[in-house]
């Protein structure tokens, strides 16, 4: 298993002086997550609150990496590794990471660079001389330039995991090659994308068969009851209403057979995408509980 976050995970504002606590949590929400086996981490405009400087000191010494291919200082010096590698099984990964474009954080000069080139650049590098199996970009940026990289990165990205905008879960989306997966928001659920890596080529939805497949037992529904419209119908114009309605259902039904028959195809490039939602059905940690409470004592605002 990887475990991935990416980015606006440690403050509620990027402004600082919000929360009088938000160092304390943001120190212990690091350590939990270098503790849970956390490989990486993109750097978002919410990790940037207390500057760059707190967030190196607060990591130095685990094994969570901070990520950013376009964020840079002072004279365009990145400030933090724009990727790294790691082997899972015997399946080779490059994770780069992105954090959203202009001024990041109350830091003065820290800068985002634009996104897209930069992780079209560093993930060409990670397949050409890393010679990475799968290449994942953690996105800490609005929802459009994710899209946009999805749109633009031809075969060098297989995943962009988009975190910015507050959108919750969703469904995974593929652009052409790569493949935008929304990773839910305010830490209150887990996705779990499970991949079958094997074969060239871009990762297919295995859901998408199971959808098509419900969604033709409704069309099938609705194309009867078409049917049995028309045979009632009494007059010409009713007729060739329902005669099209018909036709469109026909040509709707084609498709998601197709889409049906796929899925039963053998294929090796696959991935599944599905959420654990962190309700009160998910036992607490006791120890890390009373540390929570010590940050955010029950019955306050911010618990």
């Amino acid at each position: 298993m990887l475990v991935l976050d990416a980015g606006n995970a440690l403050f509620k504002s990027s402004r600082p002086g919000g929360d009088p606590k938000e160092k304390e949590r943001a120190a212990l929400l690091l350590e939990l997550m270098d503790a849970m086996g956390t490989t990486a981490m993109a750097v978002g405009s919410r990790d940037l609150t207390l500057g760059t400087d707190f967030l190196v000191r607060t990591t130095k010494g685990k094994k969570l990496k901070l990520l950013s291919a376009n964020l840079v200082g002072a004279g365009g010096k990145p400030l933090f590794p724009a990727s790294t590698v790691v082997t899972v099984g015997d399946v080779k990964f490059g994770l780069v990471g992105l954090s959203p474009e202009g001024p990041a954080g109350a830091q003065q000069g820290v800068v985002g660079k634009p996104p897209v080139p930069a992780a079209i650049a560093e993930a060409r590098r990670l397949r050409t001389q890393e010679k990475v199996d799968v290449v994942v970009v953690l996105a800490a940026m609005p929802y459009p330039d994710a899209l946009a990289l999805s749109q633009e990165a031809g075969n060098s990205v297989d995943f962009i995991l988009q975190s910015h905008d507050n959108r919750g879960q969703g469904v995974a989306q593929r652009n052409d090659f790569a493949t935008l997966v929304p990773t839910g928001e305010r830490g209150r659920q887990i996705g779990h994308l499970a991949l079958s890596v094997g074969g060239k080529g871009p990762f297919v939805d295995l859901s998408e068969p199971e959808r098509a497949q419900q969604n033709l037992r409704i069309l099938d529904a609705n194309l009867q009851q078409a049917r049995r419209s028309l045979a009632a119908a009494k007059d010409e114009r009713t007729r060739k209403t329902w005669e099209e309605t018909i036709a469109s259902f026909e040509a709707r039904r084609k498709a998601l057979a197709l889409q049906v028959e796929s899925g039963k195809q053998g294929l090796e490039r696959t991935h599944r995408l599905s959420y654990i939602q962190l309700g009160s059905n998910v036992r607490d940690d006791a120890e890390v509980k009373k540390r929570v409470e010590r940050i955010e004592p029950p019955g306050s605002a911010s618990h």
